[in-house]
């Protein structure tokens, strides 16, 4: 379509009212343009330049006949705060701008002066070092000088004497001759011996002076050479000593050229040691160490674990500690009310979004109580498969929180739990929940932990037990009076001005913010921009989070955060620490990553031949169910992994082709085609392209938002793989009486049912005296001249076993069918 102007236009339905049209001009989006049935207006394009102030949305918002048709007032003040909102986004972005680039501007100015630094120290180095041989040589020149006086002196005497006796030969001065030789001017060059003119076309293919000529690092050997000849012998050169850095392996050209020494006396000293190595092939640490020591120089072991050495490790000072809020972990069996108990405390509502109302993720939380101590809490999840995440929960804490319900007692995760609490030996407080209940039994509860070391107060030991409720809140305030308590007992203290580190208690990707990690100081505070490495991934803070949703400039002690800005996505448990620059975060990183490679391969390779044999045969012999999985957190995928790694048996297992954090994408619905599996979201969902490619390759897509959910279905479907229980059900017995032969049928039995019954469809045994000859169908069962399909005991037939026909009187058939049962893990 076009308009007046001769402009393309996009109609969107005809000429209705509230028809809008985008117009065009030359490729480029001009303005939107509105047409109804009075008059046609043109709303300016996005991103144009904004009209005074007082000219537009104000008239817009009073006079309606001047408002675009079909907005209303909502929609038209909708707009205008939108517009405000990304004007004001816009300068937050403009100003954060401003300060990175500040930030930079400063860090190379820093780095130019500590360059401008060194080259100046250099030079004095260098000018001291002239100056002390400029000395020595005016020294060594007046020795030359009296020594050559002497000479002279000598000389004449010698002279004297030789006029006196004209008839002694003379000897010839071979000293005045070597020195003449030494300064004889050679063609093509000034007096003072260097190189003159210009290297020309002529010279250089005559090949004359012109050609390849010595460098003047080799003239002035040459003339050192001639000096010390002249001056009457050679000077050994005295050794330099080196330093030589030695790693796990290193080529014998490098260990010659950090020694300084030539490569054919290394190669030549390795001979001699009885290893046979070129210049080119690498030998190992301890090799290289003897080789160093022969030569003379210092070694110096080095492996490529030391780039981990930036990272400080140094112990705190008494006078740089401070107070810092103590680490409370909340532990339990599943459906205690954990969540519900951290919820009542900080008054929100956390298990009412959670699937299946069970915790799958671990939380972080900050408290404030009403006597002002303030309160790091972790939430951790009851189910089974969590085990990896109540570990590390019990790892970074100062304090745990033990719920058990009165109504339930002593369960298998409260055990585990109170396992992981004496392995981390941190104190423990036991919060009897539920006891609001008509069946709640507190002393049960205190009985039963008996039964695992956990000895309460209130029968003499020194664990704390407090009876709450997180439905009305009875007993909260005792549980943080007991809380606060025992971290007074600890005297908590930490450094907070120093380098931070922590750990990192959950991960994820997000779709808007990318790799997210919620990390918990540990020591020291941990600034917005500071460069980190955290296992086997780097960055720089971009934003910190904390858990009320609102960035902050930089976290303390005890204080759990979201990180952003990293390159990837970290495991749950590593640790995070933060160094001095880009370099040193990507070289530990990149160590790290190579590291585990290696150990991920030395695991799943078999080392000598019988051990891949055996490996080949037990994979055959067991049946795969291969699936991809990708969960909301890193703790969620590790959990699911290990929980699918427990299922199977001998012949059945299940193998997860990947896991990962994300939403799922195309590159995992061209994996799971590849592999011919199915791909699991737990509280992820695919995208469109990937929904798309799943129809297209018929790759099934599983959603899961509880993991009870998701372990039985895998479950199922792995028992599926199993194959069928075969069971032998014997019907009856019959014995051979005669054996007619009948033409076109062969060899006939005629038989007697002596027990049970005897079937057509059924599988038979032929026994003679006791042993099996034969096993397989029957072709034929007759009663008299017709075909029957079952004969019963103490009735007289005839039989004719399927390509079998040696039969003789007296031999037992043995009449069975075959029952296959569904196996189940």
């Amino acid at each position: 379509m076009t308009d007046n102007d001769g402009k393309k236009t996009l109609g969107l339905g005809g000429s209705r009212p509230g028809n809008v049209k985008q117009s065009f001009s030359h490729g480029r989006t001009k303005n939107v343009v509105v047409e109804t049935k009075r008059k046609r207006v043109v709303v300016p394009k996005p991103g144009a330049a904004a009209k005074p102030a007082g000219t537009s949305a104000a008239p817009l918002a009073s006079d309606p006949s001047k408002r675009p048709a079909g907005i209303s007032d909502a929609e038209l003040e909708r707009r205008m705060k939108a517009l405000a909102l990304a004007k004001a986004r816009e300068s937050e972005d403009a100003a954060q701008r401003e300060t990175d680039e500040r930030e930079r501007a400063e860090e190379r100015e820093r780095r130019r002066a500590e360059v401008e630094t060194k080259e100046r120290e250099d030079r004095e180095r260098e000018e001291k070092a002239r100056a002390k041989a400029d000395e020595e040589e005016r020294k060594r020149i007046k020795a030359e000088v009296a020594t050559r006086g002497a000479a002279k002196k000598v000389a004449g005497e010698g002279e004297a004497v030789e006029a006196r006796a004209p008839s002694a030969p003379r000897k010839p001065d071979r000293e005045r001759e070597a020195r003449e030789k030494a300064v004889k001017v050679k063609p093509g060059r000034d007096d003072d011996g260097r190189r003159g003119g210009k290297l020309t076309l002529n010279q250089a293919l005559t090949g004359g002076e012109g050609g390849r000529q010595r460098s003047m690092a080799a003239m002035k050997r040459k003339q050192e050479r001639a000096r010390q000849k002249a001056m009457g012998g050679m000077q050994e050169r005295e050794k330099i000593v080196r330093d030589v850095q030695i790693p796990e392996a290193i080529m014998v050209s490098e260990l010659a050229n950090r020694m300084a020494e030539r490569v054919a006396d290394v190669v030549k000293a390795l001979m001699q040691n009885g290893i046979m190595a070129t210049q080119n092939q690498a030998i190992d640490a301890d090799t290289a160490e003897l080789i160093v020591e022969e030569f003379g120089h210092r070694v110096l072991r080095v492996s490529d674990a030391d780039v981990e050495q930036v990272i400080d490790s140094v112990e705190d000072k008494a006078e740089d500690l401070r107070p810092r809020p103590p680490i409370v972990t909340v532990m339990g069996h599943v459906d205690h009310g954990k969540t519900s108990l951290l919820d009542a405390i900080r008054k929100t509502k956390v298990v009412s979004g959670e699937a299946g109302g069970i915790t799958q993720h671990i939380g972080a939380y900050q408290v404030t109580t009403d006597s002002g101590s303030v309160l790091t809490f972790l939430d951790t999840p009851g189910h089974a498969a969590f085990t990896s995440m109540r570990a590390r929960g019990a790892q970074v804490t100062d304090i745990v929180v033990l719920v058990v319900a009165a109504d339930d007692a002593v369960m298998p995760q409260t055990v585990e739990a109170i396992n992981h609490a004496k392995a981390a030996k941190v104190p423990m407080i036991v919060a009897i929940n539920k006891c609001d209940k008509p069946s709640a039994n507190p002393q049960k509860v205190r009985t039963d932990l008996l039964h695992h070391e956990v000895v309460v107060e209130e029968m003499g030991g020194d664990v704390q037990t407090v009876e709450v409720s997180a439905l009305t809140g009875k007993g909260l305030d005792t549980l943080l009076e007991a809380i606060a308590l025992q971290s007074e007992i600890l005297e908590l203290k930490a450094n907070p001005d120093r380098a931070a580190q922590g750990a990192v208690i959950e991960a994820q990707l997000d779709v808007g913010r990318g790799p997210v990690a919620t990390v918990l100081i540990q020591h020291g505070t941990l600034k917005q921009g500071d460069i980190f490495v955290v296992g086997e991934q780097w960055g720089k803070v971009r934003a910190l989070v904390d858990d009320k949703g609102e960035r902050v400039k930089e976290a303390g002690p005890s204080v759990p955060v979201e990180v952003l800005g990293l390159n990837g996505t970290p495991e749950a448990g590593d640790v995070l620490n933060v160094v001095e620059t880009e370099a040193q975060a990507r070289e530990i990183a990149t160590y790290r990553e190579k590291a585990a490679k290696d150990k991920r391969a030395a695991a799943g390779a078999a080392t000598t031949l019988d051990q891949l044999m055996a490996k080949h045969k037990a994979d055959q012999s067991v049946s795969e169910l291969p699936i991809v999985v990708k969960a909301d957190v890193q703790g969620s995928s590790e959990a699911i992994v290990q929980a699918m790694e427990k299922i199977g048996n001998d012949e059945v297992r299940v193998r997860v082709i990947h896991s990962g954090v994300g939403a799922i994408t195309e590159t995992d619905i061209g994996l799971a085609e590849a592999s011919g599996c199915p791909v699991i979201g737990f509280n992820v969902r695919a995208n469109a392209s990937a929904r798309n490619s799943a129809n297209q390759k018929g790759v099934e897509i599983r959603y899961y938002s509880v993991i009870y959910d998701l372990v039985d279905d895998v479950k199922k479907a792995a028992s599926g793989l199993l194959s069928a229980e075969v069971r032998e059900k014997f019907i009856g017995y019959a014995t051979i009486k005669e054996v007619f032969k009948v033409s076109n049928v062969g060899k006939v039995a005629g038989c007697l049912v002596t027990e049970g019954v005897a079937r057509r469809s059924a599988g038979v045994r032929l026994l003679r005296d006791n042993v099996v000859i034969h096993e397989g169908t029957l072709k034929t069962l007759k009663r008299f001249k017709d075909e029957v399909a079952e004969v019963i005991s103490g009735q007289e037939c005839g039989m004719a076993f399927e390509n079998y026909d040696d039969i003789r009187p007296a031999d037992v058939i043995e009449i069975f069918e075959r029952e296959e049962i569904e196996r189940s893990l």
